[in-house]
């Protein structure tokens, strides 16, 4: 109730946004500020807390089908708001936070209205293991704090529940995940149900708990998280049963979107959504294709160099197989990835002019999500939470990790890729505060991906095998473009798409397995990538051209950077801009 009430509050607050285009612009500016922040109350939700790094307080959203209905009319009616204010009469910073907020409004109407919600997991996990990515930030240093946990734990397993419905009813509608996201799931639900509640993750905090709580408020929480956490796994066991008994086998066995109810259509808007431009999926599919062969010439210069007999396949095997290219343990690959990530800190100077503040740090990937988790990732930090980022590098498997690609890999996810534009991205003053935090993948991804190959001009490739990481590592976003729309748009099998991606990269063969699993549970995002890249060196040519030695690489980098993730489209407007300047200074 309270969502229309507030629905009703906010025709009387943003009556001014129906003025015409030629109104005085303050006017527009304070309806665009004032919506952002409506935007901004009716978005933040109580469980929002838990990767801020506090416990939720009070009543979480309801996930029902009929709640999201409702909850996406909402966000439509803040989209028509916003698209009645007029860009002309609006700033460079306003023109750019409108279309950053009607990207984020859209998705999530489009998740709605395409009934993706009936889907609510995909090959790295979902509803079920989410706290894998909260326990650890959230405080347990008061007997106050284990009191609010064991408060809010009741809540989740309502979320548990209502996504058990929501897959329910999926599976009336035929909105089902494919069979083998279907098999990683229940994989990744073991660490989850177990037979002792005490074993349980939720139990970890109650059996850590510090001594400095007094014994009699120590005796209460245990007392109390027995019921707790144990009718919770009991919870986690239905919703095992449920997806191995019922769910497993009304699954589809073609892993494409395209064969659920409106998935094609679900798939076009995708790769609309995930690139920020107008493509289609074959133009796309041709770009991958065309792209493939462009970076086979540089891998086959490799091999040539090193002076290698034999075929590309030949080679390929060699590295997959050969000892020296594998880390010995856990701490070497870790090691290894902290002294890149130092290293490549060391040249940020030559190459920026902005730097951030926030530090980050290398961990393993969490061992609950590892088996099916991708080579590495980056985890945001935060001032505000006291948190650092995280450049998560996954040692499981170590016979699938191989040491070449470790640069590259440092390079997209820590510095100067992921970490250093997220924690710039945060620390850019007077824009609104969805802008800090909000991530545009074909800008992000785009831009992480291009860090690698910035990483040659900064002597990060040592040998020609690291360089041949590098290659490979673009070759496998390349393919992301051919076997992305293959599944989703062409009809590829899940066979097919493992083949292309084995027979052109050196990603050893649990990682392509990993990640083709990925592309079908995320239709759509594998896109963001290349697109992105391509984007960029596009606008770095086009500066260089211009500006010739004028051309400023630091500064550059900065305009890329300046306004946090935006739209390719805006990003062009914004070299532009650069450009003009640069050529009007002395």
């Amino acid at each position: 109730m309270k969502h229309y009430l507030s629905m009703l509050v906010l025709l009387l607050l943003f009556s001014c946004a129906q003025t015409t285009s030629d109104a005085p612009s303050s006017k527009q500016s304070e309806a665009l500020s004032q919506l952002f922040a409506a935007v901004e109350k009716f978005s933040t939700l109580p469980e929002d807390s838990l990767y801020k790094g506090f416990h939720p307080r009070s009543q979480w959203m309801s996930l029902s089908y009929e709640s999201q209905l409702a909850r996406a009319d909402s966000l439509q009616y803040y989209v028509k708001e916003l698209k009645a204010i007029d860009d002309k009469v609006l700033s460079v910073q306003e023109r750019i936070s409108k279309a950053v907020m009607l990207i984020n409004l859209q998705d999530q109407i489009d998740n709605v209205h395409f009934k993706m919600i009936l889907i609510p997991f995909n090959a790295e996990g979902g509803f079920y293991n989410q706290m894998s990515y909260s326990l650890s930030n959230l405080p347990f240093k008061t007997a106050q704090d284990y009191y609010h946990y064991l408060a809010w734990l009741p809540k989740y397993e309502k979320v548990l529940e209502e996504n058990m419905i929501l897959m329910k009813k999926g599976m009336e509608e035929g909105i089902i995940a494919p069979s083998i996201i279907v098999v990683n799931t229940l994989e990744l639900l073991k660490p989850w149900v177990v037979d002792d509640y005490k074993q349980s993750s939720f139990y970890a905090p109650i059996a850590a708990m510090p001594a400095s709580i007094p014994a009699e408020d120590k005796a209460r929480i245990v007392k109390e998280s027995e019921a707790v956490i144990g009718s919770l796994t009991a919870r986690y066991k239905e919703v095992q049963a449920f997806i191995a008994n019922e769910y497993k086998t009304a699954t589809p066995q073609n892993p494409g979107i395209s064969f659920v109810p409106g998935g094609k259509e679900y798939y076009e808007n995708r790769v609309r959504h995930y690139t920020t431009l107008p493509l289609t999926p074959d133009s796309i599919h041709a770009l991958g294709l065309a792209e493939v062969a462009r970076i086979r010439t540089a891998m086959m210069d490799v091999m040539k160099y090193v002076n290698f007999k034999g075929s590309f396949a030949d080679f390929i095997h060699f590295l997959r197989t050969d000892k020296q290219f594998y880390p010995h343990s856990p701490q070497e690959l870790l090691s290894y990835a902290s002294w890149l990530s130092k290293k490549a800190e060391g040249q940020l100077p030559k190459y920026f002019n902005t730097l951030y503040t926030l530090p980050f740090t290398v961990e393993p990937v969490p061992a609950s999500i590892a088996p099916t988790y991708t080579a590495g990732r980056y985890v945001g930090g935060s001032w505000k939470s006291r948190r650092a980022g995280i450049y998560w590098v996954n040692t499981y498997d170590l016979k699938s990790r191989t040491l070449y690609t470790l640069p590259a890999l440092t390079l997209h996810e820590a510095v100067p890729g992921h970490h250093l534009q997220g924690a710039i991205a945060a620390e850019i003053k007077n824009i609104p505060a969805f802008r800090n935090q909000y991530y545009i993948s074909a800008f992000g991804e785009g831009w992480a991906l291009y860090c690698e190959y910035l990483g040659e001009e900064m002597n990060m490739y040592t040998t020609p095998y690291e360089l041949f990481g590098r290659y490979t590592y673009e070759m496998w976003r390349a393919c992301r473009l051919v076997v992305d729309t293959g599944i989703h748009y062409k009809g590829w099998s899940r066979e097919e798409a493992l083949k292309y991606l084995a027979e052109n990269t050196a990603l050893s063969m649990h990682e392509v397995t990993t990640e083709i699993d990925r592309y079908i549970g995320w239709p759509g995002q594998a896109l963001s990538y290349k697109v992105g890249e391509l984007k960029i060196k596009d606008l770095r040519k086009k500066a260089e051209t211009a500006l010739g030695e004028k051309f400023d690489i630091a500064a550059f980098h900065d305009a890329i950077l300046q306004n946090g993730s935006v739209p390719l489209s805006l990003l062009e407007v914004q070299i532009d801009a650069f450009i003009q300047e640069s050529l009007t200074k002395n």
